[in-house]
């Protein structure tokens, strides 16, 4: 890319663009010539590198090596490249007819966030930044493995945000990886803005109610997963990473078991679970009990439901869709309210939603207890893919159990379990227990 037709295809091409910036220099038999969009770079570094430079310096031949000498420097291989990294906010430099990209941009997105989804009380409370190049400084200062590999590809006709895939070349799973480079290399879509999108896109079974990948905006969690021989995606311009092979334990654990004592972590796990389980079967239970089977209650039990159900115009079935409905409603409306009324207008519509319901009757005093227990069960799952999952098997489990009572919510409850083990994690199986693992070469590389 050495001729005068090549400035004419550059201005062919940025014909578009009003804010790309030329800049014609020339000083003492030198000669310099600048592209860039002002909004992307950063003046000041263009002015200690470049500028400054070009009237300190004698000649083109010694400018000309100083530029090849910046960290910044970059070869251009077509001109396709011109444009693409002049609109990401490179610098396009024509000196002696050669033409170089200079990396001064400037980056607003390369602070450090705090965490807000995953919060514990011990441990780190930095999160990943915006900025892809951030994120993966913050891996590789605290994994010191001269093994861990980043490699990146683009994904996005529109945006082409660059994807980077990172992983412990030691420990990973070389199929894998293989699996991953295949799928990412198939996907055509027009805009990629975020992990999580690529993660669908990627899913080998994209209708599945269980995640196959975890997401997370913790470094902590992401150093854990590559010494696990896990493969880490990261999109460039998104704060949070995806791990995988992913399995059901990794959505059940968080990284502040192992800041506690193992007498402590096996209680907040047990409790964990018992969260799990509660969340998801209690509803049914109710439904059954209820609606068919009130015998399995002890008397003054049964007589006690029995009582706060006088005047209830529904079937338990009904009672129990129409309250899990409206604390659907109000857990979305938590989310998607601003953060400084979201707390108040929940709380206060529960409160009032439900001391409404069981003066107008529409709901018993039990369902109102039942429903607030399942939320706050709902809310111990800590990764939020999951606490989605199980709500949705949770609907699915209540209308088994309405048309076939207690037998129907134990065949329903054998059915999910006989799903998650045929299920598996690019190639990983999904109840497996996941081990750090040990040895450099993978199983498969053994045989």
């Amino acid at each position: 890319m050495s001729s005068k037709d090549s400035i004419k295809w550059i201005y062919d091409q940025f014909k578009d663009t009003n804010e790309l910036i030329e800049k014609n220099m020339e000083y003492d038999n030198k000669h310099l010539l600048l592209f860039y969009i002002k909004s992307l770079i950063d003046m000041d570094m263009l002015e200690k590198f470049v500028i400054k430079p070009f009237f300190e310096m004698s000649s083109e031949e010694q400018l000309n090596l100083y530029l090849h000498a910046l960290p910044q420097f970059q070869e251009i291989t077509s001109k396709e490249q011109v444009q693409l990294e002049v609109m990401k906010g490179n610098t396009l430099i024509v000196i002696q007819n050669e033409y170089y990209l200079l990396d001064f941009r400037l980056s607003k997105n390369d602070e450090v966030n705090q965490t807000s989804i995953e919060t514990t009380i011990h441990g780190s409370q930095l999160a990943f930044s915006d900025n892809l190049a951030t994120n993966i400084n913050i891996i590789r200062t605290n994994y010191h493995q001269p093994s861990l590999t980043v490699e990146y590809i683009v994904e996005g006709e529109v945006n082409q945000h660059k994807v980077a895939i990172i992983y412990d070349k030691d420990k990973v799973k070389t199929n894998v990886l293989d699996t991953i480079r295949e799928k990412l290399q198939k996907v055509d879509k027009q805009l990629i803005s975020s992990t999580t999108q690529l993660n669908n896109y990627i899913n080998d079974k994209p209708i599945t109610i269980f995640p196959q990948m975890i997401m997370t905006e913790r470094p902590d969690r992401i150093i854990y997963n590559l010494a696990g021989g896990k493969v880490i995606l990261f999109v460039d311009g998104n704060p949070q990473a995806v791990a995988t092979p992913a399995v059901f334990f990794d959505f059940m654990t968080t990284m502040e078991d192992n800041y506690h004592t193992f007498v402590i972590s096996l209680f907040l796990r047990i409790l964990r679970y018992a969260g799990l389980f509660l969340s998801l079967l209690l509803p049914a239970v109710y439904v059954g009990v209820t609606s068919f089977t009130p015998e399995v209650f002890r008397t003054e039990l049964a007589l006690t439901v029995a009582g706060s159900r006088v005047g209830v115009p529904f079937s338990s079935f009904i009672e129990v869709l129409f309250m899990l409905f409206f604390m659907e409603l109000l857990l979305e409306a938590s989310i998607r309210l601003p953060k400084a009324v979201s707390a108040t207008a929940t709380t206060v519509g529960g409160l009032i939603l439900g001391t409404a319901v069981t003066e107008a009757s529409l709901a018993s005093n039990i369902m109102v207890i039942i429903v607030s227990a399942v939320a706050i069960s709902t809310f111990v799952i800590p990764v939020n893919e999951m606490a989605f999952s199980i709500r949705v098997v949770r609907l699915l489990l209540i209308l088994i159990t309405s048309v076939f009572g207690l037998a129907g919510l134990v065949l329903g409850f054998f059915v999910l379990l006989m799903y998650l083990v045929n299920m598996d994690s690019f190639g990983e199986p999904y109840l497996r227990i996941y081990a750090f693992s040990k040895n450099k070469k993978s199983s498969e590389e053994k045989t």
